[in-house]
């Protein structure tokens, strides 16, 4: 097998995924872009691990760390999606700039001590 085949279709995977990444506003597509780059470095870990042919297969066991980050950043993304989502009632990019509830505005919010009154008072 050509080490050439695997390479330019991970090279392409990974390019959809940083233009996904750029260009789309949904978090959804955003973090399924990230999982694709992320699968396209898993297929250059298995190319080469096979092209080198290592006895102790760290390609493979690479992949195998990689598949389960890459879920548990999942996980944790779609968490905070859905969080987001309940919160604003978008899961837009650019409308996900501030922290904060969006029913407040920095005039009607409390600063300081006076935010600390409020919570010991509740």
């Amino acid at each position: 097998m050509h080490l050439a085949y695997p390479a330019v279709l991970a090279v392409l995977l990974f390019s959809v995924g940083v233009y996904g990444v750029l260009a789309r506003r949904n978090v959804i597509l955003v973090l399924m872009s990230v999982e694709l780059m992320l699968n396209a470095v898993n297929l250059n870990l298995v190319a080469f691990d096979v092209w080198l042919r290592d006895s102790l297969h760290a390609g493979q066991a690479l992949t195998l760390f990689t598949i389960t980050i890459a879920a548990a950043e999942i996980g944790l993304g779609l968490a905070i999606v859905l969080l987001l989502f309940r919160a604003r009632g978008t899961a837009d990019v650019d409308r996900a700039t501030e922290l904060g509830d969006p029913a407040e505005t920095a005039e009607e919010a409390p600063t300081g001590a006076e935010a600390l009154k409020g919570q010991a008072a509740a």
